[in-house]
């Protein structure tokens, strides 16, 4: 009579459970990675849209920026000229509104990039500027720099000197109202150093030339303009980094 010992016993559910255990992972796992691929192309759309919008964004500043340097440029280098402060060869002065063809473009580029800087400084030094952060104090800002502007042309003091120290105290006055931030102030003192050294060069080549200079080549209230022409402009980069997003910021 057989043994139970002499037979061999062996079960057939313990491969099946295995190949069940290893299809079903296998399954998982490629189930996990089709996921993470279509999380990984996801992410990398919307990244990609961000990176456009925000180009988009920073040259439509920059158009706006610049057109509104060209005008600035086209109405008090008109003043200026009116005024007999600068004088140009008469052949460059058959151009729109008696002004030499260069000086719109420059003035708009170097207000893009001037408008371009404000917001990007005050995000690296971590410093949002949110004083008076609204249309109608920059629109305020404008006149008053354009007063400044036309102070320099129809005050008349008994020298320079005075005049410099009274425009000096106005752009300071207008940085102190609508700015009051040491981005706005630092770069407000570097706009002013190279544009008017820049100038000096530009008459020092003959390029044209100003009447009764008295800090070398220029006239010496001439940083104080642009001094005060970059706070301007600056608060227009800010305003438009913005885009009327934020609510303004409440004294």
């Amino acid at each position: 009579m057989p043994r139970l010992e002499d037979h061999c016993w062996t079960c057939s559910c313990s491969p099946k459970t295995e190949t069940k255990h290893s299809s079903g992972a296998s399954w998982f796992a490629s189930k996990a990675e089709e996921m993470m691929s279509i999380i990984t192309a996801m992410l990398g759309s919307a990244y990609g849209s961000l990176h456009d919008v925000r180009t988009a964004n920073l040259i439509r500043r920059g158009l706006v920026l610049f057109t509104v340097g060209v005008f600035l440029a086209l109405v008090l280098n008109l003043l200026q000229i009116q005024r007999n402060v600068t004088l140009f060869p008469e052949e460059v002065m058959t151009t729109l509104f008696s002004s030499a063809w260069w000086i719109p473009p420059c003035c708009g580029t170097g207000a893009a990039v001037i408008g371009l800087l404000y917001p990007c400084l005050d995000s690296h030094l971590g410093e949002p500027h949110k004083f008076k952060r609204e249309w109608a104090s920059v629109m305020r800002c404008i006149a008053v720099f354009v007063g400044i502007n036309h102070a320099s042309v129809k005050l008349d003091f008994a020298n320079n000197v005075q005049l410099s120290l009274t425009l000096a105290a106005l752009s300071l006055g207008l940085w102190w109202t609508f700015d009051r931030s040491r981005s706005g102030f630092g770069l407000g003192i570097t706009t002013a150093f190279l544009a008017t050294v820049i100038t000096q060069l530009l008459v020092y080549n003959g390029v044209y030339q100003y009447t009764s200079p008295d800090f070398l080549y220029v006239r010496s209230w001439l940083p104080c303009i642009f001094f005060s022409g970059g706070v301007t402009v600056g608060n227009i980069g800010r305003q438009l980094a913005m885009g009327g997003v934020e609510k303004p910021h409440m004294d």
